[in-house]
C-alpha cells in the first residue's frame, strides 16, 4: 500500500479509537452516577470537563506538531489519553473524576492539528478533500460501534473494567503510528506558499491578518452550533416532542449515520473536483442541511422525521471533507498544525455552547421550535461566512511537491 494511504488508514484507526474512548463514558454514565453518588448535574460537569481540556489544547497542540513533528505528537497523544482512559476506571470520587477527564481531554486535544498537518503534508490540494472525508468517516461509524461494544463490556466486567480494557487499543495504535507512519513523504512535503505583500514568506502576523482564516474560523464555529446541537438533542427531541421510542426504531435509528458516512465520501470526492470553489460547495451543503432540519421538524410522520434528519446528516457530515481542505490551502506548510488547531478551537466554542443554548431555549419555551431555529441559524451564518470567503479570498499559489524536503515536516 502507498505510504500516504497507509498513513491515512492509521489516522482513521486513531480517530476511531479516540472516538471510542471519548464516548464510552456516556454508556457507563448511569452506573457511574450510582456508584460515585453523582447527580445528573454533576455528571454533566464531568462530561464538560473533557471538552474543556480538549479545547484549550487545540492551538498549542497544533503548534507542537509544527515544531516537533506530527508523528511524535500523535504517539504522545495516544499514550497520554490511554493512560487517563485507564485512570477513569480507578477514580473513587467525582472531584478526581473531573480532573482525570480534563487531562484525558488534553491528550485528545493534541491529535487534531497533527492529523490535519499530516494530511496537508502528504496530499495535494486536489486530493485533500476526499482524504479528509475518508479519514473522518470514523466520526459517522463510531456511534454504530460504541454503544453495543461498551454495553457488552459494561455487563461483563463493569464500568471500571470497561475503561481499563479501552487502554489496550490506544497503546497498540501508538506503536503502529510510531513504526508505520513515515516522518515525511518520499518527495518532500506538499508545499503551500503564502507570501506577504512584499513578496516574502508569510509570518504568523501575515497569516493571522488574512480575512480568510477568520471566515473559516467563524464558519466552523457556526457549523458546530448545528452539528453538536443535532447530535446532542435529536434523541431527546424524538422522545419528548415526537414521542418516538428510539429502541423501536431499530435499523431506522442508524440511517442518519449511514447517510453521514456516504456524505463524507461523496462530498469529499466532489470537493476534490470543485477546485477553487470548495467554500461554495460547503456553503450549499450547510444550507441544504438547514432545509432538511426544517423538513424534519415539520414532518407529520415518523418516516418523514427520519427522512429529514437523515438527509440533514448527509450534508452535515459531508461538509467535513472540503471544509478542512480550505485552511490547508490558506496557510504555509510550516503552520498547518497551528492553524487547523485554531479553526478547531472555534469549532469547540460552537460545540460547547450549542447544547447548553438549545437546552435553555427548550426549558424556557417548552418547545423545540426555537432550538431548531437556532441550529438552522447557525448553518445559515456558516454558509454566509463561506460565501464571503469564496468571493473575497484570492487563490493561493500551490506547488504539487516541495523540491527540497521541509525540515519541520513530519
Amino acid at each position: 500500500m502507498n505510504k500516504k494511504w497507509t498513513m491515512l488508514l492509521l489516522l482513521w484507526v486513531m480517530f476511531f479509537v479516540a472516538y471510542l474512548d471519548r464516548i464510552n463514558i456516556s454508556v457507563a454514565g448511569p452506573i457511574m452516577m450510582k456508584d460515585l453518588h453523582m447527580s445528573p448535574a454533576l455528571f454533566g460537569v464531568v462530561l464538560s470537563a473533557f471538552t474543556f481540556g480538549y479545547a484549550i489544547l487545540q492551538i498549542p497542540g497544533g503548534w507542537l506538531a509544527d515544531r516537533f513533528g506530527a508523528r511524535t505528537l500523535l504517539v504522545t497523544a495516544l499514550l497520554w489519553w490511554s493512560v487517563f482512559t485507564g485512570l477513569t476506571g480507578l477514580v473513587t470520587g467525582a472531584s478526581l473524576l473531573i480532573i482525570v477527564r480534563v487531562l484525558f481531554g488534553v491528550g485528545e486535544g493534541l491529535e487534531n492539528g497533527a492529523q490535519f498537518k499530516l494530511i496537508g503534508d502528504f496530499f495535494t490540494s486536489k486530493e485533500r478533500s476526499s482524504a479528509n472525508g475518508l479519514f473522518l468517516t470514523a466520526l459517522a461509524l463510531g456511534p454504530a460501534f460504541v454503544a453495543p461494544v461498551s454495553t457488552w463490556l459494561l455487563g461483563t466486567i463493569g464500568w471500571r473494567g470497561l475503561f481499563l480494557v479501552f487502554v489496550i487499543p490506544g497503546v497498540i495504535v501508538a506503536l503502529l503510528v510510531r513504526y508505520l507512519i513515515p516522518t515525511q513523504p518520499e518527495g518532500g512535503v506538499v508545499h503551500t506558499e503564502v507570501l506577504s505583500k512584499s513578496g516574502t514568506p508569510a509570518t504568523w502576523r501575515v497569516v493571522l491578518a488574512q480575512p480568510g482564516i477568520w471566515l473559516v474560523f467563524l464558519a466552523y464555529l457556526f457549523f458546530n452550533v448545528a452539528f453538536w446541537g443535532y447530535l446532542g438533542w435529536m434523541p431527546s427531541y424524538l422522545s419528548l416532542s415526537r414521542h418516538i421510542n428510539l429502541a423501536n426504531l431499530g435499523f431506522d435509528a442508524s440511517i442518519p449515520y449511514i447517510l453521514g458516512f456516504f456524505g463524507l465520501i461523496i462530498l469529499g470526492w466532489l470537493g476534490n473536483r470543485s477546485g477553487h470553489f470548495k467554500s461554495a460547495l460547503v456553503a450549499v451543503s450547510y444550507l441544504l442541511a438547514g432545509i432538511f432540519l426544517y423538513i424534519a421538524y415539520h414532518a407529520h410522520t415518523v418516516s418523514g422525521t427520519v427522512f429529514g434528519l437523515s438527509a440533514a446528516a448527509f450534508f452535515l457530515f459531508g461538509g467535513f471533507g472540503p471544509i478542512w481542505a480550505i485552511p490547508l490551502d490558506l496557510v504555509p506548510d510550516t503552520m498547518r498544525g497551528s492553524f487547523t488547531g485554531l479553526i478547531n478551537f472555534g469549532g469547540q466554542i460552537g460545540g460547547f455552547s450549542a447544547p447548553i443554548v438549545v437546552g435553555i431555549i427548550v426549558s424556557t419555551t417548552h418547545s423545540f421550535t426555537g432550538g431548531f431555529l437556532f441550529m438552522i441559524g447557525g448553518l445559515i451564518a456558516a454558509a454566509i461566512s463561506l460565501l464571503i470567503l469564496q468571493s473575497a479570498t484570492p487563490r493561493p499559489q500551490l506547488l504539487s511537491q516541495a523540491s527540497v524536503p521541509n525540515e519541520s515536516a513530519t
